[in-house]
């Protein structure tokens, strides 16, 4: 795609996130894009394809949008599960704070088709939980922990998203948020610690080297210590 199509597609983006916002995915339609970007209906049509095309790529605009919040909000700490709280509230701030682009990132998942940036905000929860791991200070496995946190901090943002904003009570999410990470995570552990689960989930994380991938074990050795591993996890 050259530039010009590439500024092109950005520019009638930028004008359906504004009708979006605005008025949610109802006030979204070709029509209403096309006039207010100041091209044709053909011209939305060879961009997006259709209506579902222009609204796919604006949830991955949304995604996009949410990620550069959060890279720049949540700087690395010297404590993941303090980072992990921290991250639970900014989650919960960008949906309040773009209802309608939360309910087409969020609401409107469809198993499979997850954009790259939708991606890119999970490896940062998985990020948070390895640190939190490899620090002995997670209860349950990576995976298991990051199942666990997607699904209450969205829950959570999209039943305030349902209330109305005068009656939205944010003490609903922090209780949430508290009972979450305190079940998944532990304190800091101190020299007489003997938290197994923790410190075999900590060894766990540490199978995983820098770059992403497995130690110069066999897959067989390292499957079976991870079982062994997760087993004394329980």
């Amino acid at each position: 795609m050259d530039e010009d199509r590439r500024a092109a597609r950005h520019q009638v983006l930028q004008v359906a996130a504004e009708l979006l916002e605005e008025g949610g995915s109802e006030a979204v339609s070709t029509r209403a894009v096309a006039a207010a970007a100041g091209i044709t209906a053909p011209t939305l049509y060879r961009m997006f394809g259709d209506k579902d095309g222009l609204l796919a790529e604006l949830a991955v605009h949304g995604f996009e949008r949410y990620l550069a919040e959060k890279r720049e909000a949540l700087s690395r700490s010297e404590d993941p599960v303090a980072d992990l709280y921290r991250g639970w509230d900014l989650h919960v701030d960008f949906g309040l704070r773009h209802p309608a682009f939360y309910l087409l990132m969020y609401g409107t998942a469809r198993p499979g088709r997850k954009p790259p940036a939708a991606a890119e905000a999970h490896a940062l929860l998985v990020g948070l939980l390895d640190r939190a791991a490899t620090d002995a200070r997670l209860r349950v496995p990576v995976e298991e922990a990051s199942r666990v946190v997607h699904a209450a901090t969205t829950g959570a943002t999209l039943a305030l998203i349902g209330e109305e904003a005068p009656h939205r009570n944010l003490s609903t999410s922090t209780r949430l948020r508290n009972i979450v990470i305190g079940s998944i995570t532990t304190d800091p552990p101190v020299a007489t610690a003997t938290d197994l689960a923790s410190r075999a989930l900590a060894l766990d994380a540490a199978l995983t080297l820098e770059d992403g991938t497995a130690p110069p074990l066999r897959a067989p050795e390292t499957a079976l210590l991870r079982d062994w591993l997760h087993r004394l996890a329980e």
